[in-house]
């Protein structure tokens, strides 16, 4: 059981967890570390991505399903359909993202479950919206990058398309997620009735583009698709990675009075009192020399002390980190954004903390991630001796 569950802002709510690979279980884990209790549910054997790993339990579904109980249930089987069924009743939310046309065909869509629960909010995430001409289209985050353009801005001039790093599509997909359902939560205090709540990860993938859509509109004769580390538009430099003793760190003067605050970090003051060096577009013009005369300051110097100095003048910027950095960072362990908990095959793994803060919770610390089952019998026998449902459930 979710220690956090007695005293988190979502203290009292039931949440059943279709959730697959990232998405839906992202937006579960939001619920878990507020204090949801959340039933992860799962096919026999587990859900898809913990076997990823080749054979090995897959460290990030420890991530995603950290404070989380887990149920396997055969939805292939009429047995296992009625027991979810069971478990919907008692429920306040139930999130999915299967294939388009997945939970009908199992005669567990929104009409059944919300006429059965009509308090029950349903939140549905699909690579493409309902209504879009490519609803049917296999989807996951790799395609949607395609698609939705963000690979298109990724990358350098020179070179093709590139992804993100990061599965960031199926990351945006499951916050918004967690907002339309709690959106449609706050409306049931008010009405007594769920809702239904689909977030496309196409969709979410558009508003992440608004600065390049932006720099498009501005100047479509001269915009850039892809500009590396720099500014595909905007009259603005420095704005790049560069070289430290140890590593890189990006740099980025977004206006003219960063230019003068990181020249005078320098101890370049001919630089900042360079008339013909004080706007954007002129720097721009001659950015060879700029970045030149940046990377002179930064090759001397290692990332932290770099970052002390760039932090001391107000300019943006950071080193670039590896994984293992990141994952041993002692500042984001010190503040619970990072904790390692035990696993008994893996040794630990460093699970997030909730990056949501509340003045009046204390933040919650995630616990293990249950093994593939571990509490079906627990919760089915639970059912059966009769938990109060949800329709006589009055929070929220």
């Amino acid at each position: 059981m979710n220690a956090a569950a007695d005293s988190g802002p979502l203290a009292g709510l039931r949440v059943i967890d279709l959730g697959q690979v990232y998405l839906g279980p992202y937006c579960g884990l939001m619920f878990a570390l507020m204090g949801a209790e959340v039933i992860k549910v799962e096919p026999p054997g587990g859900d898809s991505i913990r076997g990823i790993a080749g054979g090995r339990e897959n460290p990030a579904a420890m991530m995603l399903n950290s404070s989380k109980q887990s149920v396997t249930l055969d939805l292939g089987s009429k047995d296992g359909r009625t027991a979810l069924l069971a478990l919907a009743d008692t429920a306040d939310v139930l999130i999915e993202n299967f294939r388009p046309g997945t939970m009908e065909k199992l005669g567990l869509g929104r009409e059944t479950l919300c006429a059965r629960n009509p308090r029950l909010v349903m939140g549905s995430g699909k690579g493409y919206a309902e209504d879009s001409a490519f609803r049917d289209a296999a989807a996951m985050d790799f395609p949607i990058q395609a698609l939705s353009g963000l690979m298109s801005v990724t990358g350098f001039a020179d070179g093709p398309p590139v992804k993100c790093g990061a599965a960031i599509t199926d990351f945006l997909g499951g916050i918004h997620l967690f907002g339309g359902i709690m959106a449609a939560l706050h409306v049931r205090g008010t009405t007594g009735r769920g809702d239904f709540v689909q977030i496309a990860m196409q969709d979410v993938a558009h508003h992440a583009l608004a600065s390049n859509i932006s720099s498009f509109l501005l100047a479509p004769d001269g915009f850039t698709d892809r500009a590396g580390n720099g500014q595909a538009v905007l009259k603005v430099a420095p704005y790049d990675l560069f070289p430290a003793r140890d590593g890189q760190v990006a740099i980025m003067c977004l206006n003219d009075r960063h230019w003068q605050q990181l020249t005078r970090a320098m101890g370049r003051r001919d630089l900042a009192d360079d008339p013909e060096l004080a706007e954007g577009p002129a720097r721009c013009a001659r950015r060879a020399e700029v970045d030149g005369w940046v990377s002179e300051w930064t090759s001397c110097h290692t990332r932290d002390d770099i970052f002390a100095a760039l932090s001391a003048a107000h300019v943006p910027g950071a080193p670039v980190r590896t994984i293992g950095e990141v994952v041993s960072d002692e500042d984001m362990r010190a503040r619970g954004m990072i904790r390692d908990l035990p696993h008994p095959e893996l040794g630990t793994v460093p699970v997030p903390g909730l990056p949501i803060r509340f003045a009046g919770h204390a933040q919650a610390a995630p616990e293990p991630a249950p093994a593939a089952g571990a509490d079906t019998a627990r919760i089915l026998t639970a059912l059966n001796r009769g938990r109060p449902s949800a329709q006589s459930k009055d929070n929220n």
